[in-house]
């Protein structure tokens, strides 16, 4: 059972004893805070002063709902569970994640935790960097933190696990299909017998074809979608795990990668995005200035079951759009979500059907 602290306690700094224990293991990776009872301004304000510099995830815990919990700390916690809101539209506070239970959703989050702290632990500081960095730094600071990742106990417990995979084939077709019709360019994602997984070819294609629009001004709009039964299922699992060394795969992801020029181009990108979009699939679209999804579209964040972080952009994208806190939380449950929450939460900007 996770670990509860009551706000006095947090104030008091209970949160703040010794994170590792001998050998580096790590002690209570994630605390609860119960955020019931009455809050004494001078107790409120040191919870928040010791929420902000604590090395644990804090998530508080309320049963009364939303707006029964204080901004200030609610934006100092890495996350706050609650009951949904009198009103079906809880996308407002970007600090909370209305749950039916979330008592239940927080022990979830805690086995989730403990089955991978250190790259929980490693997200949880990122997102709290984040929003202080430009988008090319916190590219690179996820990336650094992605690299010190793969090679740890966690991503390498969960190759064994996976076994060997022979490596994907080459594609017998274009990767991304590049047409144009007057000033519009649109881009396709065409590799669905893979279900338009995130592979090198597809990713180096992608960037090549997202250098036509920087390249050429008269582009003066981007359509981005894919063919098949979804937009993108994620990274291709084959290619885990088989990068050169770290330092070229940061290298790789950082300058060769597709998230940089999303993001220079997000003024004239719509994506268009339907059925499964898992990692690299939400990461990246994410980045552009509009996502229309299809009412079959869902979105799932699984990095932390393989002892990583999201690793495409994810941690600078989806922060900016749904804020640190929500991003966590897809993180931490590895639960899906669907279209109607992803655009009240602002992931998504539409919902209206594709094809």
């Amino acid at each position: 059972m996770p670990s509860t602290i009551s706000l006095d306690d947090l104030a008091a700094g209970a949160a703040h004893a010794p994170l590792l224990a001998e050998g580096g293991t790590v002690v209570d990776p994630l605390l609860l805070v119960d955020l019931a009872g009455d809050r004494h301004e001078a107790v409120l304000r040191q919870a928040v002063e010791r929420a902000r510099e604590c090395d644990r995830l804090l998530v508080g815990i309320s049963e009364r709902g939303p707006a029964s919990v204080p901004d200030a700390l609610v934006e100092a916690l890495d996350l706050t569970l609650a009951l949904p809101p009198a009103r079906p539209d809880d996308g407002g506070n970007r600090h909370l994640v209305a749950v039916d239970d979330p008592a239940a959703e927080a022990r979830t989050l805690h086995a989730n935790v403990l089955a991978h702290p250190q790259a929980a632990l490693v997200l949880g500081r990122l997102l709290r960097v984040g929003p202080r960095l430009t988008v090319g730094e916190a590219l690179d600071a996820e990336s650094l933190a992605y690299s010190t990742l793969l090679g740890g106990q966690e991503f390498a417990d969960w190759l064994a696990a996976r076994g060997d995979r022979a490596a994907p084939p080459p594609a017998a077709t274009e990767t991304v299909l590049v047409r144009r019709k007057g000033d519009t360019l649109h881009l396709t994602l065409n590799r669905p017998e893979r279900r338009n997984a995130h592979g090198r070819e597809l990713r180096d294609a992608l960037v090549e074809a997202l250098r036509i629009a920087e390249a050429d001004d008269s582009v003066t709009a981007v359509v981005l979608d894919g063919n098949g039964p979804c937009f993108c299922s994620g990274g291709d699992l084959a290619e885990f795990g088989t990068a050169p060394d770290l330092a070229t795969a940061h290298l790789v992801r950082t300058r060769g990668g597709a998230a940089a020029p999303l993001h220079r181009l997000r003024e004239r990108i719509t994506v268009l995005v339907h059925g499964s979009c898992v990692g690299a699939g939400i990461e990246l679209p994410a980045f552009a200035g509009r996502v229309v999804a299809d009412p079959d579209a869902w979105f799932l964040l699984p990095e932390l079951g393989m002892g990583l972080i999201p690793g495409a952009g994810g941690t600078v994208s989806i922060p900016r759009r749904i804020g640190r806190w929500r991003t966590l939380h897809l993180v931490l449950s590895g639960a899906p979500v669907g279209a109607e929450r992803a655009l009240d939460w602002g992931l998504v900007d539409r919902i209206e059907r594709i094809g």
